[in-house]
């Protein structure tokens, strides 16, 4: 049985003008994210390697 995703816009949004921000859904094993210019292109992932980058890149680890 498939049911619709709860998409929320992130709190780390541009909140200007136009659709410029991440939106997560999440269902019981799976992440979900999208920008929402772009709603047909979306990332699944699961949360240890989504927590595993986001632990990353406040560290510095991920640098450019």
């Amino acid at each position: 049985m498939s049911h619709a995703l709860h998409w929320q816009k992130s709190t780390f949004s541009d909140g200007g003008e136009g659709n410029t921000c991440v939106e997560l859904a999440a269902t019981p094993t799976t992440l979900h994210l999208r920008e929402s210019d772009n709603p047909g292109t979306e990332l699944t992932t699961s949360t240890a390697p989504l927590t595993h980058l986001i632990r990353g890149l406040k560290s510095g680890l991920f640098r450019t």
